[in-house]
């Protein structure tokens, strides 16, 4: 499985950004969908969960409430829209997709910079 991801940026405080995950190769494998973010110096940090089936979402306590997670699966692609950005969302975000067997695969990551 080969992930991308797409859509970060700089952003002001307040505002929003769409990011794009985009998995090929054995997506049919994939169960869950996720992303992370991770900042110089700290732990890669769980953000959101969306499992395949599409009914259940999780969201990290920091973000609940002004993140969203969805999914396109017949093209193969996830999303976190992210409303009311602080400066404490800025980060390298990474999308993830664990496929049976326990599996985890990640895209590069991508950079959003919210400023204050």
């Amino acid at each position: 499985v080969q992930l991308v991801e797409s859509g970060g940026g700089l952003v002001q405080a307040g505002g929003s950004l769409r990011l794009s995950c985009a998995a090929s190769g054995r997506t049919f494998h994939i169960f869950t969908m996720e992303w992370f973010r991770q900042v110089p110096g700290k732990e890669r940090e769980f953000v959101s969960r969306l499992t395949r089936s599409g009914v259940t979402t999780t969201y990290a306590d920091s973000v609940q409430g002004r993140f969203t997670i969805a999914g396109d699966l017949p093209k193969n692609m996830w999303y976190l829209q992210m409303n009311s950005l602080k400066p404490e969302d800025t980060a390298v975000y990474y999308c993830a997709a664990t496929v049976g067997g326990g599996t985890t695969y990640w895209g590069q990551g991508t950079q959003v910079t919210v400023s204050s």
